[in-house]
Order: structure tokens, then C-alpha cells, then sequence
């Protein structure tokens, strides 16, 4: 009797698999949507995209599978953050932090650059070393007038230290100001000045020698607040990746932040800015 018992459960249980639905369905992907940027840097495209892969790849075996994409249009800044706060489309990005952005959106505290962005070396015109080998502290570079990005934290900070700044909205109309003398000296970080000589000083503009700022200036992913599961994900894959050797792997295969390091090597005089993120 109770063998014919369990031969009828057993024969019921397959007729239940056999039908359409009833076996477990295949894991979702996680779908991972990052913005496309009207200027996309070399870092953005060489580090810091393969890095987010790299994240979502290591977690695979305890988080299933992903998708990752750009979103198909460029939008601002501050339209990616309002829309990543309602939720989507676009949900994760890597950026400079800020106090507002810690504060409105999600994010993973580990910093992808390190020293790196960190520190400022200046890019000034190509004949004009001469200004800045007097400069030796804040004080006297005040008397200097720095180029920033608008809608960059950094822009806030400069002036919070009162260093006289002249803003763009455009990232490579910042190159060319410079050049035309709108105003005497574009900080940028260790990590990406050699991409930006390679690219944007049309023969007209280097680096200076003997100067460096410092102040905190940390890249993080942010992750919109409407997807914890994305976050805890980049973080336990940024961790692996860290302990494994990957990340320091992809570091090392670029250029630009190999550059970097060599003048963090360097013996320069370091200007120190109090930070402001606000």
C-alpha cells in the first residue's frame, strides 16, 4: 500500500514539473544603467566602466547574473542626480562626492582612486612657469585665477578657500580659455592631467613643475537610493576585486594614472585647501 502510494505521489509531482511555469525560473539579471556623458574621459571609458564590470563579474557566483549598459542619451549632471533620487532610468554613476550627493543619493564609501584625486597639478600656458615659481602657499596663489568646471564640487571648494575662479559648463571649453588667457591655471587630478595634454593642449599648454593641491576629493559609485541591492552588489565586488589583485591590475594598466603616481613621487610643495562639501 504504501508503495503505490508513493509511486502516485511521485507520478503526481512530475505531471506538476511538466507543466508550463512550474519549475523555478531562471534568475532575473540584475540590470545595472549608467549615463552617457557629453565628453566622455579616458578614465571614464578605460577605468571606471571595466571597474563597474569587473565589480558585477566577481559577484556573480552569489548574486546571479547582470546587465550592464549606458543609457542611450547625454544628459547634465544634475539631471542624472534628480532622476537617479526618483529612481531610474539610470541608476548608478561614478563621480567626484560632495555633501549633497552623499546626501541624496546611496553610494559605496571606498574611494577608486585613492591618492590619486586627491591631488591637483595645475595645467597652465606652455611660457608662464615663471608666475608660479614665486607661488609657495595659498595666499600667494590667490593671486592667481583658477578654471573650473561649474557644476563640479571642486568649483565650490575653490571658491570657499577664496581663490578667484572662472567657470564653464563645458568641460573642453575649459582648454581653450586657458589658452586664450581667460584665466591662468586648470587643477586637475593626477589621474587624468597626461590624458588631458595628450588630448586638449593643442601644443599650448603644460604642466606645472612645482606645485601640488590637496584636499579630499574621493570617487565613489553612487547608486540610486531606490536600488540597495546594486549597491551592496558593487560593494561586495569592489572588495573582492580589491583582495584579489584585479583592481590594482586595472590600475596599473593605465597610463595616466601610472603618470600620476610618478609626480605624487615627486618633491613639490603642497598647497592645502580645507574642504567644503556642500
Amino acid at each position: 500500500m504504501l508503495q503505490r502510494i508513493t509511486c502516485i505521489a511521485l507520478c503526481t509531482l512530475l505531471c506538476v514539473l511538466s507543466q508550463p511555469g512550474a519549475a523555478t525560473a531562471p534568475q532575473q539579471p540584475l540590470t545595472v544603467i549608467v549615463p552617457t556623458r557629453d565628453v566622455s574621459t579616458v578614465a571614464d571609458s578605460e577605468f571606471f566602466f571595466p571597474l563597474l564590470r569587473l565589480c558585477l563579474e566577481k559577484t556573480v557566483p552569489s548574486h546571479g547574473p547582470y546587465q550592464l549598459e549606458y543609457y542611450p542619451s547625454a544628459q547634465s549632471s544634475e539631471r542624472i542626480i534628480s532622476n537617479m533620487i526618483k529612481g531610474g532610468p539610470v541608476n548608478t554613476m561614478w563621480t567626484s562626492t560632495s555633501k549633497r550627493r552623499e546626501q541624496q543619493l546611496d553610494f559605496v564609501p571606498i574611494s577608486l582612486l585613492g591618492a590619486l584625486s586627491d591631488h591637483r597639478v595645475l595645467l597652465i600656458r606652455l611660457n608662464d612657469q615663471a608666475r608660479f615659481d614665486a607661488i609657495a602657499n595659498l595666499e600667494q596663489l590667490r593671486t592667481l585665477k583658477a578654471g573650473i568646471g561649474g557644476h563640479w564640487p571642486d568649483a565650490r571648494l575653490l571658491k570657499n578657500n577664496q581663490i578667484p575662479t572662472v567657470t564653464s559648463i563645458y568641460y573642453e571649453s575649459l582648454f581653450k580659455m586657458l589658452i586664450a588667457g581667460r584665466f591662468d591655471y586648470f587643477p586637475r587630478g593626477l589621474f587624468e592631467v597626461k590624458d588631458d595634454l595628450d588630448l586638449y593642449s593643442e601644443g599650448k599648454l603644460t604642466m606645472e613643475s612645482g606645485l601640488l593641491l590637496h584636499y579630499p576629493a574621493p570617487f565613489y559609485f553612487f547608486v540610486s537610493p531606490k536600488h540597495p541591492e546594486i549597491r551592496s552588489r558593487i560593494e561586495a565586488g569592489l572588495a573582492r576585486a580589491m583582495a584579489d589583485g584585479s583592481y590594482q591590475a586595472l590600475v596599473n594598466r593605465m597610463p595616466a594614472f601610472v603618470f600620476g603616481q610618478q609626480i605624487l613621487n615627486q618633491s613639490r610643495t603642497v598647497i592645502e585647501l580645507v574642504p567644503d562639501y556642500r
